[in-house]
């Protein structure tokens, strides 16, 4: 009777395991669900020749995350594989590490020209800064900014 019941478990879980699943659903984080509300946006002003330009917005997607968009005509500089988005309390970088940096959120680094998505951190309010900076760490120059109004 063991060996009967050990055989229909190793059958039943053969057919259940061998069972045909969907594809599973990839869920991008940095990339907003839905549309994106426009609360904020500016223009790229251009620094030290690095042809920055485009739109860069600040809004929130159908879930109520919060994201950083830059249009699909953005385009700076990509060749030195460093250039970081920050947002800023200013359109100056000012770096304070020794107070942990109160004036800059780092987004990450821009990979591509056109269209890109930063996600905003969970929990960080955005209301204080009023700049997305471009900044160059390999030459430790702005690229551009643009003022959110």
């Amino acid at each position: 009777m063991k060996k009967v019941m050990l055989l229909f478990y190793i059958a039943f879980l053969g057919i259940v395991s061998c069972t045909e699943d969907s594809d599973p659903v990839v869920i991008d984080p940095t990339q907003p669900t839905g549309s994106l509300t426009v609360l904020r946006s500016g223009t790229f002003i251009d620094q030290n020749n690095a042809g920055s330009s485009g739109t860069a917005s600040l809004g929130t997607d159908t879930q109520g995350k919060e994201f950083l968009r830059f249009d699909g005509a953005f385009n700076t500089a990509l060749a030195t594989g460093t250039v970081t988005v920050f947002l800023s309390t200013s359109m100056e970088f000012m770096p304070d590490p020794a107070n942990g940096n109160p004036n800059l959120l780092p987004l990450g680094p821009v990979r591509m020209a056109g269209e890109n998505f930063f996600a905003i951190p969970a929990g960080m309010s955005t209301s204080k800064y009023t700049h997305v900076i471009l900044w160059c760490g390999s030459v430790g120059v702005p690229f551009g900014y643009a003022n959110l109004n």
